[in-house]
């Protein structure tokens, strides 16, 4: 008997190629998870460093910003993983318009892919898989601690997370008979790609910084750690919530 915590499950992260989205994949496969790695041709790269930990994965390519990219998503997992939903669904896949996302600088087009990836996508994706999610099933949100704070260069991707965190609630209502939990987990500002061109101002870094009690920027392992927890069996008593995980950024 394995004493990984996840040991015989399968989880699906989409947005896996690189950031939170690949920590959160090679945490969850360290604890004993098989991988559905969503993603471009870096979730390939996550599946081989997995597997060279000793995991296993399998790597799944769909574009999230359509109902048919969604549609297929879900069709190529119940196929590629034989099974027709994940035990664990981590919807991490996710966008960030900085810095034309202002209320005069936002155009249609952009608001328009940014509800799509952001909302629209994760709540399909659920409805595509409610049929065969197991019971004692997790399913994790990525939200935001934007979500719960004004910025105005984060109008749009700010609501996003905030309707995140809303579905999360009534999600987790709705799915608690059955047993399943669903929680957000909410980053602050950590150290990816995606955050790289302001975290290179020596000063922005240093505004960043002295935000957290703790005196460091967040890095991906912080946010993966957290969804661990949330997807294991140690959180069974947990649903409905939003964690956020921003080193004490909002206190």
């Amino acid at each position: 008997m394995s004493d990984k915590p996840l040991a015989g499950k399968t989880a699906l992260v989409t947005g896996a190629s690189r950031g939170i989205g690949r920590a959160i994949a090679l945490r969850l496969a360290a604890d004993g998870a098989r991988i559905a790695a969503h993603g471009t041709k870096g979730a390939q790269e996550t599946v081989k460093a997995i597997m060279a930990a000793g995991g296993t994965g399998l790597s799944l390519a769909a574009d999230l910003a359509t109902l048919a990219g969604v549609d297929y998503l879900a069709a190529a997992f119940g196929t590629e993983a034989g099974q027709p939903a994940p035990d664990i669904l981590v919807n991490n896949a996710g966008v960030l318009a900085h810095p034309d996302d202002t209320l005069t600088r936002q155009t249609e087009d952009k608001f328009d892919r940014l509800m799509a990836i952001n909302v629209k996508a994760p709540f399909f994706l659920v409805q595509r898989f409610l049929a065969g999610l197991p019971k004692d099933g997790r399913i994790v949100n990525i939200s935001s601690r934007l979500s719960q704070v004004a910025m105005a260069d984060q109008i749009v991707y700010s609501a996003t997370k905030a309707a995140i965190n809303s579905f999360t609630k009534s999600l987790a209502r709705e799915l608690g008979p059955r047993g399943i939990t669903v929680n957000a987990v909410g980053p602050g500002l950590i150290e990816t790609d995606m955050a790289a061109p302001r975290l290179a101002v020596p000063e922005t870094r240093a505004y960043f910084t002295a935000m957290s009690p703790l005196k460091r920027i967040g890095q991906p392992d912080d946010v993966a750690d957290v969804v661990a927890f949330v997807a294991s069996p140690a959180a069974r008593w947990v649903t409905g919530a939003y964690i956020e995980a921003s080193g004490g950024a909002s206190l």
